[in-house]
């Protein structure tokens, strides 16, 4: 049986998921209740934790047919930033944590990635292409200020002129314009920023620990002012609650500098759909009937329907109509764009200490 956090035991502040539900895969659950004895001391604030894997490999390889990478790496498993809508809480549960407030608050970080990576690329059988990074959990969330495996990452990825595309929400990519600019310079890396709204209250209440929009708008100035491509990621889009904006997102980004825009609506993949709904009946309870109602609208009648081709467009005369817009904003804008394939002509393997280096 896991030791979840036990969420009447603690107050959550700025957490994203208001419940913590068992995982899964345990046979046994606990379950609280009020004993009758009256506490009048404050409950204690429910804090982050941090835990050390040492992995034997970093690159992760998948086979889906909606992605357009075959490789990730992950600094970090689980995500401070909280987002109640993450696609990726599910994955918690395979480390006997709960895809809820475990997801958000007990956090693994692998300090030991790009020592693994760089033996990982010196590999005689290894064959450069892109990385993708933050596809499952964000890089820069904060805990990256700390412990900067991800700059670390960075360090060895320029070193050996590999190809990476990096996906975050937050505004700490800014430290690493000094390796990101050189690397953009030459056709190696390209950066997603994910805004969901541009209404702060909306945003703090889905993202709870995530940079408010302004200021990832700022950031994606920062970015494409040191020539880094950056595309905005109007991902998910809610309905009933953030569709209305997806225009003024749009226009806010290629203000800001984006060269480029996808869309995805909600996705709510096992354990995400009730956290979802627990979280939406609190946070948004006068319209948590139609927006549940839209979503399955999306799915096929389900909370979700994880087919591929569909999973991430959703299906129905919404979807058709979310579709259209987003073309023709995009075309408007001159977002419409396929960015350039990254450089994997360019890897090379850095000599180390101990090669005996060539005479010509």
């Amino acid at each position: 049986m896991s030791q979840l956090v036990d969420q009447s035991q603690v107050r959550i502040k700025e957490r994203g998921a208001v419940t913590n539900p068992a995982v899964r895969f345990d046979k046994m659950t606990t379950e609280s209740v009020d004993d009758g004895w009256a506490r009048d001391e404050e409950l204690p604030v429910l804090r982050t934790k941090v835990s050390i894997e040492v992995p034997r490999r970093v690159i992760s390889k998948n086979t889906s047919p909606d992605l357009s990478f075959d490789r990730t790496i992950n600094p970090y498993r689980g995500c401070e930033h909280g987002c109640i809508y993450c696609y990726a809480r599910p994955s918690h549960a395979y480390l006997g944590m709960s895809p809820g407030l475990d997801f958000e608050t007990q956090l693994i970080a692998r300090p030991d990635a790009p020592a693994i990576l760089e033996k990982e690329l010196r590999n005689p059988r290894y064959v450069p292409a892109m990385i993708a990074i933050g596809s499952n959990t964000d890089p820069y969330q904060p805990i990256e200020k700390e412990h900067q495996i991800m700059r670390g990452i960075l360090e060895v990825l320029a070193r050996f002129n590999h190809p990476v595309a990096i996906i975050t929400k937050g505004t700490l990519i800014e430290r690493d314009v000094d390796i990101l600019g050189p690397m953009a310079a030459k056709g190696l890396v390209r950066v997603g920023m994910s805004i969901t709204t541009l209404d702060n209250k909306t945003s703090r209440a889905m993202e709870p620990r995530v940079p408010l929009p302004a200021r990832r708008l700022q950031t994606i100035r920062r970015l494409t002012q040191a020539g880094v491509p950056v595309r905005v990621m109007v991902s998910p889009v809610v309905p009933a609650l953030t569709d209305h904006e997806l225009e003024a997102i749009l226009r806010a980004a290629k203000e800001a500098g984006a060269v480029a825009a996808s869309s995805i609506v909600l996705r709510l993949p096992r354990e995400v759909s009730q956290l979802f709904q627990d979280w939406l009946a609190e946070a948004f309870p006068d319209r948590a009937a139609r927006v549940m109602a839209r979503v399955r609208e999306l799915h096929g009648g389900q909370d979700y329907d994880p087919a591929f081709g569909t999973r991430m467009t959703g299906q129905g005369k919404w979807a058709d109509l979310m579709r259209q817009r987003f073309q023709l904003a995009t075309r408007r804008l001159d977002l419409d764009r396929k960015l350039p394939e990254l450089r994997s002509d360019l890897f090379k393997v850095p000599p180390q200490a101990g090669d005996q280096l060539s005479l010509f």
